[in-house]
């Protein structure tokens, strides 16, 4: 499986599930095109279980983080979506998401997974872009969204429980589509905590 660098991230990236595409722009950015019908979930009533999307994930180094980005999302069809991702095993990850609703409308959306995934769908967004970020605090994380990079919204608290294999990164995919490109730009990690759950600072 391809691993590459990217200068903000600590860690090598390696790719779980291969992208129908991907490059590093001129900027250190990430552009990721997933396949058609991708996608990580695993439906509450059981009747649906998939886990295809590309995901390039990294190991962040231990304590607290701060993992931000500012995703554009080639918008086509229902549920194509820029990721982030916190993955411990495959039935236990959390996605947060900027994705095209079935009304056909930005929005952030956060998916949080123990067993069965917990779907969640939070602010519209206009636009095809909006950074989005990850917070660990402890044994908790939080999930953010900002429109100018200064004052983030919280869109998700939660924990996944006890963490024996946590990486985190980047994903894109396309559940009902041909297929989905996310531009990741911006990209940050720093090691802190995170003072303010609130209003995210």
């Amino acid at each position: 499986m391809t691993s590459f660098t990217l200068p903000a991230i600590p860690a090598q990236l390696t790719w779980q599930n291969s992208p129908r595409e991907w490059n590093i722009t001129a900027e250190s950015g990430l552009v990721i095109t997933a396949g058609h019908k991708t996608d990580w979930f695993i439906d509450p009533n059981g009747s649906f279980n998939i886990g295809n999307a590309p995901n390039a994930l990294f190991v962040p180094p231990a304590g607290d983080f701060l993992l931000s980005a500012k995703i554009t999302v080639g918008f086509a069809s229902t549920f194509d979506a820029g990721v982030l991702r916190i993955h411990e095993r495959d039935d236990v990850w959390a996605k947060l998401c900027f994705e095209y609703s079935p009304q056909s409308i930005p929005t952030v959306v956060s998916v949080v997974t123990r067993g069965s995934s917990d779907d969640c769908n939070s602010s519209e967004i206009d636009g095809s872009a909006v950074s989005l970020r990850i917070a660990r605090l402890g044994d908790a994380f939080a999930f953010h969204y900002s429109m100018d990079d200064t004052y983030w919204h919280l869109v998700r608290y939660f924990t996944l429980g006890t963490l024996n294999s946590l990486q985190i990164g980047f994903s894109s995919q396309s559940p009902a589509g041909q297929g989905c490109t996310t531009t990741f730009t911006g990209i940050s990690f720093r090691s802190a905590t995170l003072t303010n759950l609130r209003n995210g600072e």
